[in-house]
């Protein structure tokens, strides 16, 4: 039968490949809430406005890769691109706009309209937090970042690196973007058409050019932190030492803006080998965020990672997933009686937490063996007249075909289980 595919840039996850998945999230859960973070879960589209106020206008994020649409009210929504801006978008309905300190996370799909490659779809999926309310804090944002490492180490990736920049805070930008746009346009003849347009829209942007022909101008451009007021410059050092204090590695990266305008203070990102040429499995930083029917800015400080690229990194490193779950009983039946008493009994092992797997149809018993072996089941059990007359059968272990007799009951399959696995 031909594989009818999806829409390019989307992906099916199939049972085999969610354990991994799962695996995950339920790292993220566990480690996000040692830090006394819980989860919030939004909707996967918002007005437009969010994004566009929340983002930047000027961003490739917004002004390239938002799915949008008008609804039949004729109002604008957007699938979230991120997760930052829909979080913020809830908490600004509660004390977060007053400086009370929220600490949420979130995990779910996102979606852009980018080119796909590996680790980069149109539907993707992140796992992000944020810590929002309380003003500027370099703890907070040391914290954040350390949190991000205790993650991925948790996860089982080692061997990443953690990239840290500070963005200064608005005031700061004018003098730096003088001065950066003084140095790019000499150059702008030999440079991609898209860091044209930027140099007069947003010229932070061109400092996360990738192409080649602009990297030797990015590389010889002056570091915008030298134009910043000492208070930022303290921040940053305040951030950078408290990271050195916790014995984390990093490497401050002058380059590194990331890609949206809200940021402020710190930025930083991670990046691991093991995903080739577009190396970044994480990263975030400290940023104010402005939405629809605020007056002021709201602060925090978070970051996302992209899972299919854990995923990835994951595979690189050889880190095995936790195998897909298999029926721990195969009920086998012969007859009409025998196949009226499994359905019985397999609701019973299964009310008591033990996976059971039956054949509804009359098939044969060869038939159902295969399907046992297909299912990768642990044990069969085979009934039929004589096993119902006596109200015993065979427990049969399918690795190495050994065999227990055993009680149709729920206590006598649960004793001749744990008998078997005492002698493993």
């Amino acid at each position: 039968m031909p594989k009818i595919a999806p829409p390019p840039g989307v992906s099916d996850i199939f049972p085999d490949e969610a354990t991994a998945w799962l695996q995950l999230e339920s790292a993220a859960r566990k480690v996000f809430g040692l830090y006394g973070f819980g989860e919030l879960r939004t909707p996967i589209f918002e007005f437009t406005e969010v994004f566009q106020r929340g983002l930047g206008g000027e961003t490739e994020v917004v002004q390239k890769e938002m799915y949008t649409f008008e609804d039949r009210g004729g109002r604008s929504l957007t699938l979230r691109p991120e997760g930052t801006a829909g979080v913020m978008r809830a908490l600004a309905g509660t004390d977060a706009a007053n400086g009370v300190e929220h600490r949420v996370f979130y995990m779910g799909p996102m979606f852009r309209g980018e080119r796909p490659a590996a680790g980069r779809k149109r539907q993707f999926h992140q796992v992000g937090v944020e810590n929002v309310g309380r003003p500027a804090s370099p703890g907070l944002d040391a914290e954040a970042i350390a949190m991000l490492c205790h993650f991925l180490e948790e996860i089982g990736i080692t061997g990443f690196n953690l990239l840290i920049n500070t963005r200064g805070v608005v005031s700061d930008r004018p003098a730096a973007e003088q001065a950066l746009a003084k140095h790019f346009r000499p150059h702008l003849a030999e440079m991609c058409d898209d860091c044209r347009a930027r140099i007069d829209r947003n010229v932070w942007r061109i400092l996360d050019c990738k192409q080649a022909c602009c990297r030797p101008f990015i590389e010889s451009a002056p570091d915008p932190a030298q134009f910043f007021s000492a208070e930022s410059r303290d921040y940053f050092k305040k951030v950078c030492d408290l990271l050195t204090e916790q014995g984390i590695p990093f490497t401050v990266d002058p380059r590194l803006v990331r890609g949206l305008d809200y940021y402020v203070h710190t930025v930083f990102e991670l990046t691991h080998s093991g995903l080739g040429a577009q190396n970044a499995i994480a990263g975030g930083g400290r940023y104010e965020l402005t939405l629809p029917g605020l007056r002021n800015p709201i602060p925090g400080v978070g970051f996302a990672a992209g899972m299919e690229r854990l995923l990835i990194v994951r595979d690189a490193l050889g880190v095995t997933p936790p195998p897909a779950p298999v029926p721990k009983i195969y009920l086998a039946s012969l007859g009409d009686a025998a196949l009226a008493f499994n359905t019985s009994f397999a609701a019973k092992l299964r009310h008591a937490g033990i996976s059971a797997a039956i054949d509804y149809d009359a098939k044969s018993m060869k038939s159902q063996m295969r399907a046992a072996d297909r299912m990768k089941a642990e044990y069969v059990i085979v009934i039929g007249d004589s096993e119902l007359e006596a109200q015993s059968a065979k427990l049969k272990h399918m690795a190495d075909g050994r065999e227990i007799e055993v009680k149709l009951s729920l206590d006598g399959v649960l004793a001749a289980l744990a008998a078997d696995a005492e002698t493993k």
